[in-house]
């Protein structure tokens, strides 16, 4: 009798189940394949409509730009060996800006603009500066004359004015105490004057920084100028504090103090001269709180030598407090489901900013790890956000 023919052994169970799992592995990874892919391509699409400009060590590629009015997109590659910013300027007035790119890094500025020329800042304050031209277009034309009555917002401009006034006379007078300190050679109490300040500077720096001239005179980094700290063009209040606190010297400092008292002096006088528009008194606020949050909380680069950036971060909130306070009324009756996103996020980086309170004010910045830094930024970009559905909710979303 022959023996039957041997059947094929089942596979093991452990081993059927690796085929399985192999199987089900290679379908989600064609589905993340897949995904990856579409992401990209979206990314690709979304950029189509970026304007690449380049910046090198002393020009900008291209210097010359022309594009529609609206929405604009521009991203700016840093091909120099420093960090640097790129401004778009209305004559004096700053329009958009990107501060601090890092060398070999790129970021984006979008930027809602209106027809007209404008200038380009590139890289260092030396630089020659490029042209923007921008056309008019249909949208443009129709939301010129769409725009809300003016009438109703005399008040808070008008109420702003008088703020402008009395934070730039009290920063005259904190530059003027500083400045009497180091001409006495008193090392000691000038440091402790440079921070109130500080303080007085940054509460006016969301209306300061639309003076391009003049912000750059009073607040520029070291990073801007060719020889960074030793440039003799190096001056305003960075000036002073890598002397106080970096070189722990007044050596040569009297010269600078007095030419900061007499810029400030100036940026009063030139903040209550320029008219602002309404839909410009949250735009500021909100460009600053995002400069906040993108490039000052994380890197600790504005204080760098005396580490009381929390201090110019409290006082930028003061700013805020201020603007949502003389919009207030204004959103109360037209947008008022809007307020308490507005006031939760000013609470939140307000109780941020306070959990680093000691005796004398502020820790210092070099003590704030980088998570800390990290939520400060958050809290800044969100209340950035929030701020942001003001115009709209006015009928203030034109273009700017």
């Amino acid at each position: 009798m022959s023996n039957p023919t041997p059947q094929p052994a089942s596979p093991p169970r452990a081993l059927r189940w690796a085929v399985a799992g192999s199987v089900v592995v290679m379908i989600a990874a064609g589905g993340l394949f897949y995904y990856a892919s579409q992401l990209a391509a979206n990314k690709r699409q979304a950029n189509s409509n970026e304007i690449a400009v380049t910046i090198h060590g002393h020009a900008c590629e291209p210097n010359a730009l022309t594009v529609p009015a609206g929405r604009a997109s521009f991203r700016i590659i840093n091909r120099s060996d420093r960090a640097v910013e790129w401004e778009i300027l209305d004559g004096v007035l700053v329009i958009e800006e990107r501060e601090n790119i890092a060398p070999g890094l790129s970021q984006v500025i979008n930027a809602n603009l209106l027809p007209g020329d404008y200038a380009i800042t590139c890289g260092l304050l030396s630089n020659p500066r490029g042209t923007l031209h921008v056309t008019p277009t249909a949208e443009s034309d129709a939301q010129a004359k769409a725009k809300p009555a003016m009438v109703a917002f005399i008040g808070p401009l008008s109420e702003f004015r008088v703020y402008l006034s009395s934070q730039g006379s009290a920063l005259v007078k904190a530059v003027s105490d500083l400045q009497h300190a180091i001409d006495a050679g008193d090392l000691s109490q000038a440091q402790a004057l440079y921070v109130p300040a500080r303080e007085a500077y940054q509460r006016l720096a969301p209306a300061s920084q639309r003076l391009a001239e003049l912000d750059n005179a009073i607040n520029a980094r070291a990073d801007y100028f060719e020889k960074r700290e030793q440039d003799s063009a190096f001056s305003g209040f960075h000036r002073l504090e890598y002397g106080l606190f970096q070189q722990r010297s007044l050596a040569g400092l009297a010269p600078i103090a007095q030419r900061l008292l007499t810029d400030v002096t100036t940026l009063k006088q030139q903040l209550l001269a320029q008219s602002l528009p309404p839909e410009q008194l949250v735009g500021i606020v909100v460009r600053n709180l995002n400069s906040l949050a993108d490039v000052r909380a994380i890197s600790g680069e504005e204080e760098r030598y005396s580490h009381v950036d929390l201090n110019g971060f409290a006082a930028n909130l003061q700013a805020a407090h201020k603007v949502v306070e003389l919009m207030r009324p204004l959103l109360s009756k037209s947008a008022a489901s809007l307020l308490p996103t507005v006031d939760s996020a000013l609470a939140a980086f307000d109780a941020q900013l306070q959990s680093f309170k000691v005796e004398k004010g502020y820790a210092t910045y070099d003590s704030v790890t980088a998570d800390q830094r990290k939520q400060i930024a958050d809290k800044a970009k969100a209340l950035a956000a929030a701020l942001d559905g003001i115009d709209p909710a006015l009928g203030l979303s034109g273009l700017q």
